[in-house]
């Protein structure tokens, strides 16, 4: 296929360009409507206890835990009787709000929880009908109708709502900032690498053919399947990474088989034979890593895996057609430039940087070893300690409303009337029959200490005592063969102690059947979830990659090795999270955040998908092509001397420029955003230096041949199905027996 594609290429280049460019052309009419069909969600998972409960309010009782919250300020205080009738006012406005039910607040039920503790705030709460896009949408025109001075009070609208349509307009324009300022910087640093303009403006071209291939495709599954909106600023710089990376091998090589006085298309064909097969390797290995999220029951992660997939396999078919293409088609001196194929040769037959850090890296492997893996280990030292939580607003700015809203209520307010959790008993029979074991079973959970008030049909419980009599807005706990309960928490709700009162409810006796649901239940769920998944995703990982890599290799121990090195550097860059984002340090570098103690669960799953393969990637680079000398020549050294030197600078242009693509989102205003922007940076700087420099090769020369030693019967099935980046009509060198050659 590839010698196919290379002869169409050479014969035909300026046609495959311009069917390349309808192609592409035609595919971004059928991504302009990708906006319209992803879905601002995908954060939750179905199918568990909190979602069953969730779906049994909607559908039984018209309710659920409440979205939207209006804080109502007023120095006159909130008992004031112009205040208190404004309120009302207020309160039965929202209330005919379309899309809007549930709504309650202090002055139409006079719970002492919903008034601040200096008396001159209180709350409204509502709950606006529908799912996560659709409210969404009514947020955004809410929040023009609620906010300044509404019936001559000063009211704030906050809430759960609101605070994801901030949190998503913050990500979406971040995004962009770090694009405006990435792309030219980027331009610049391509000249630099390629030393022509022509041939810097050939990663560009790929990166954009990608983006619009993928966001068609993408468009086109939305009819199939949902997508989650935040796919496609992933993509965009995933696929901008992988056109540098891979257009970069593929120049690289071309120039080095021009330096050695090859004609245009014989250099393209051998690029194309060796280059070609890595890069369609590593497209597949990314494909395998980042599809590995597939196994976790996420909106969120299932339009990562096939975002990701999609753009890599696409940006490796980009990369095959329009690269080769261009180059035939501009002519060797037009690309390449006469210096820059001087500058190939020079570095072809004398030993350059990487060369020598090889070999001196080699001559001391021992001690080198010994103060990287120490070094490493100690940035690692914090992930031990590593916390995950649901997002909240704290992770907005301060100058968000509703993290200002949240705040409030935090401070002012003896407990979190919005995050309430939800006890459902279904089936239960006539509910007006069973007050007894309804009022005794809310008296139980109101002795929790976790729990500031249970609110149910027989009234308002505290401490283990009734303080309210039910009134006619109790009904709304019941149906003709259903009731349920409602916990207002006094701790976090997604913290330990929201956690452990979650669990403990679901665990305590009860007099009939019940599912827990609300915002506490949602994030015990999510994280047990995880629990049960993320091992079946990282077997899928490993065990993929490994395969990969020994039809690569044909050895067993060079696989175990990449995986091994990558986990360390993963397990670095989350001690760095930890120490940066959970503990709170070193703002005056990243910038200002709320410090909730743990990490945004997003980042260290989104982290681990997206640098664990991209760091395949880079193995598969060096691996190649020391594999590939190693079958020519039967010597260790000199292949990892000669692997490092002609990738080496592949891959640490590569990353610097992929860690830039993602830097720029260190000084997002979210928290989580931040945190992408802090950790793929470090996991790629760090595999692409430190790794590959130092540990690669120090290890390869502790264990010798023995790097490419496997099992008899392993080396006979890679012998008929492995992959060979070498040229078939090439003499190979005989290898030791035990290995494979």
């Amino acid at each position: 296929m590839l010698n196919r594609i290379a002869d169409l290429t050479i014969n035909r280049p300026k046609r495959v360009l311009l069917i390349t460019l309808l192609a592409a052309l035609a595919f971004a009419a059928l991504g302009a409507g990708l906006t319209s069909r992803v879905t601002l969600g995908g954060f939750a998972s179905p199918g568990t206890e909190s979602a069953r409960a969730a779906k049994a309010l909607e559908d039984r009782f018209e309710q659920g835990p409440p979205n939207l919250v209006i804080l109502v300020q007023d120095g006159r205080g909130v008992d004031a009787p112009e205040v208190a009738a404004a309120g009302t006012r207020l309160t039965e406005k929202v209330a005919a709000e379309p899309g809007v039910s549930d709504v309650v607040s202090y002055w139409t039920t006079k719970s002492s929880a919903m008034r601040g503790k200096d008396q001159k705030q209180a709350l409204l709460l509502g709950r606006i009908v529908g799912d996560f896009d659709t409210m969404q949408e009514r947020v955004k025109e809410l929040r023009k109708t609620y906010s300044g001075t509404v019936d001559g009070l000063d009211v704030k609208l906050g809430g759960s709502g609101l605070m994801w349509v901030e949190n998503l307009e913050a990500a979406a324009d971040d995004s962009l900032k770090a694009e405006a300022f990435f792309i030219p910087v980027v331009l610049v640093l391509l000249v630099l690498i390629f030393g022509s303009l022509r041939a810097a403006f050939l990663p560009l071209a790929i990166a954009i053919t990608t983006t619009f291939v993928v966001m068609g495709l993408l468009f086109a599954i939305t009819f199939v399947l949902e997508i989650a909106d935040m796919v496609t600023m992933i993509t965009t710089f995933l696929g901008l990474g992988l056109a540098v990376d891979y257009s970069l091998l593929f120049i690289t090589r071309y120039r080095e088989e021009l330096a050695e006085g090859k004609s245009v298309p014989d250099a393209v064909r051998t690029t194309m034979r060796t280059v070609g097969r890595t890069v369609l390797f590593s497209a597949t290995t990314l494909a395998v890593a980042l599809g590995s999220t597939m196994a976790l029951p996420f909106t969120m992660f299932h339009s990562l895996a096939l975002g990701s997939v999609l753009t890599g396999l696409t940006a490796a078919a980009t990369t095959l057609t329009i690269v080769p293409a261009m180059l035939v088609w501009m002519g060797p001196d037009r690309v390449a430039g006469r210096r820059g194929r001087k500058r190939t040769a020079a570095r072809a037959d004398s030993e350059g940087f990487w060369h020598r850090l090889a070999m001196f890296v080699m001559r001391r492997p021992v001690p080198l070893l010994l103060a990287v893996l120490a070094f490493m280990m100690f940035l690692a030292l914090p992930a031990k300690d590593m916390k995950a939580r649901l997002p909240d607003e704290q992770i907005l700015p301060p100058t968000a409303v509703s993290a200002q809203v949240a705040t409030a209520i935090r401070d002012k307010f003896d407990n979190r009337e919005q995050d309430t959790l939800q006890v459902v008993a279904l089936n239960v029979g006539d509910p007006t029959t069973r007050t007894a074991d309804i009022d005794r079973y809310a008296r139980q959970l109101s002795q929790n200490r976790a729990v500031a008030r249970v609110d149910a049909l027989t009234g308002g419980y505290s401490n283990g005592q009734k303080v309210l009599e039910s009134d006619p807005a109790s009904a709304r706990f019941a149906n003709a063969s259903d009731t349920y309960l409602s916990l207002v928490l006094n701790v976090d709700p997604y913290g330990d102690d929201g956690a452990e009162l979650v669990r403990t409810v679901r665990d305590d006796p009860a007099p009939f059947a019940v599912v827990v649901g609300g915002a506490p239940a949602d994030s015990v769920d999510t994280f047990d979830v995880l629990g049960d998944r993320l091992p079946i995703a990282i077997a899928i990982l490993a065990v993929g990659s490994f395969v990969l890599l020994f039809l690569l290799t044909g050895s067993v121990l060079l696989p175990l090795k990449a995986i091994l090195l990558s986990a360390l550097s993963l397990s670095a860059t989350f001690g760095a999270l930890v120490y940066i984002l959970q503990e709170g340090h070193l703002q005056w570098l990243v910038g200002d955040f709320v410090v909730t103690g743990a990490l945004t669960w997003l980042v260290p799953i989104t982290v681990v998908a997206i640098a664990f393969a991209l760091s395949l990637d880079y193995a598969v680079f060096i691996l190649s092509r020391i594999t590939e000398e190693y079958r020519r020549t039967g010597r260790n050294d000199e292949a990892v001397a000669f692997g490092l030197e002609r990738t080496g600078r592949v891959v640490t242009y590569a990353a610097l420029l992929l860690a830039m693509a993602f830097a720029g989102l260190t000084f997002s205003s979210v928290s989580y955003v931040k945190g992408l922007g802090i950790g793929m940076p470090l996991a790629v700087l760090l595999d692409a230096t430190l790794v590959r420099g130092v540990l690669v090769p120090a290890f390869m020369q502790l264990l010798g041949n023995a790097n490419w030693w496997a099992p008899g019967p392993l080396r006979r099935f890679h012998d008929r199905f492995g992959i060979s980046e070498s040229d078939p009509d090439e003499e190979k060198t005989p290898v030791m027996a035990g290995t494979h050659s």
